[in-house]
Parts: structure tokens; C-alpha cells; sequence
């Protein structure tokens, strides 16, 4: 199934897809809008398998639990950002998760020397997204992530890489704030996983949707 919102790039916020609530599986769906292409609201339990989905500013935001997984994300603008998590309290088990996808330029843009994008921004105070192993073209900024404006509070947010690929992927010009981290131990994103975050072995089976409960060895 496709979803599309076709607004266009100068009509500001144009929402594709909105998934609000607990138990949400989308399998082989194209997703495809402007600003704020999908937007996960609270939910603790929702997942995206083998997805397409079309992005150019800020493709996924929101405050749900929600894992992204074996999917396609294809960057239609020269400069955007990814994810704009709205995590608003410390106590909520939420995040945005990006596991085992490829994120590239849209066709249009493959070998454009002048796009750039950011992994994410932190809409609310303690933003939390996880991009691991997943594919990063060459597209990605060095700096990898970005502000949201001047009263983002860099301490409170939790943005993370593990075990990434591509040209993208390089930390060595990633920003120094205090709460972003680069991971390397696999215990410490065990918690982020598709069995360990959403609960995914308990339902997932029940819809027929694949995954992959674990990290990859």
C-alpha cells in the first residue's frame, strides 16, 4: 500500500501517515510526504518492516515507542533532517529507533555533491533516537545531527549510533554534546532492539509481519 500526501515542498507541514496507539505494524507500505512525513503519537509498541518511505524535512516525529526495521529512507530535498523525536518527560520509554535500514538521497539526488542532511533534531527536551546498524550514504553531515533552536537543551536528549555502514557513517565529526553518544559495546543498545523495546516476539508473530528480534551478528 502507498501513502501519500503530494503538497508539495513550500506547503509546510504535510502529514502522510499519522499512527496514534499501541500495536501498530506497517509491512511493505510507501510512505511518502513533505514536512513531517510520518508522525508516530503515543504509542508504546509500533513498528515499520520493510518500508519505503520518502522524506524531506523531519520524516518521522513524535512520541511513540516505535522501531523502524529493514527499510528504505530516501531524502528528496538537498538539506533535511531525518527525525525530529518529541519525547517530553525523562520517565517515558519512548524513542525513535532506526535498525538495519539504508538511508540515501532520493534518485533525483544520487550524485549531488551539495546534499546534506542530519540524522535527527530534538523537537522536545529529552529527544531519544537510535540509528544502528543501518547503511549512512555519503549524503550525511560530518556533524550527523543538528539543533532544533536555540533552547535545545543538548544535555537532556539522548541520540545514539551503533555499528553503522556507509560513507556516512563516520563519528569523528560528530558534535560533542553531552547526550549524544557513540556505541560500541552491543550491550548498550540491547534495550533498543525489537524484542527488548516493543515487546515485538509477544505480537509481531500474531500479524505475520517479519523482524529481526535481536541485533545482527
Amino acid at each position: 500500500m502507498s501513502i501519500i500526501n503530494n503538497a508539495g515542498s513550500n506547503a509546510g507541514q504535510a502529514v502522510a501517515l499519522s499512527t496514534n496507539g499501541d500495536y501498530i505494524a506497517c509491512y511493505r507500505c510507501s510512505i511518502e510526504g513533505y514536512q513531517d512525513t510520518l508522525y508516530t503519537v503515543h504509542g508504546k509498541s509500533q513498528f515499520f518492516s520493510y518500508c519505503n518511505i520518502y522524506v524531506s524535512v523531519d520524516f518521522i516525529f513524535g512520541d511513540a515507542a516505535v522501531v523502524i526495521q529493514n527499510s528504505y529512507t530516501g531524502v528528496r530535498l538537498p538539506s533535511t533532517v531525518v527525525t525530529a523525536d518529541g519525547r517530553f518527560d525523562g520517565n517515558l520509554n519512548t524513542a525513535i529507533v532506526i535498525h538495519n535500514c539504508s538511508i540515501s538521497p532520493a534518485p533525483k539526488l544520487q550524485g549531488n555533491p551539495n546534499v546534506k542532511t542530519y540524522l535527527g533534531r530534538p523537537w522536545k527536551k529529552f529527544s531519544r533516537t537510535v540509528i544502528m546498524q543501518t547503511y549512512l550514504d555519503a549524503f550525511i553531515d560530518p556533524k550527523g545531527w543538528l539543533m532544533f533552536d536555540a533552547r535545545s537543551d543538548l544535555a537532556a536528549l539522548y541520540y545514539a549510533e551503533y555499528g553503522d555502514s556507509g560513507n556516512g557513517s563516520f563519528t569523528s565529526g560528530r558534535v560533542n554534546w553531552s547526550g549524544y553518544h557513540i556505541l560500541t559495546n552491543p550491550d548498550d543498545v540491547q534495550s533498543f532492539t525489537v524484542e527488548k523495546f516493543i515487546s515485538g516476539s509477544e505480537w509481531l508473530p500474531k500479524l505475520g509481519v517479519p523482524f529481526i528480534p535481536g541485533l545482527i551478528r
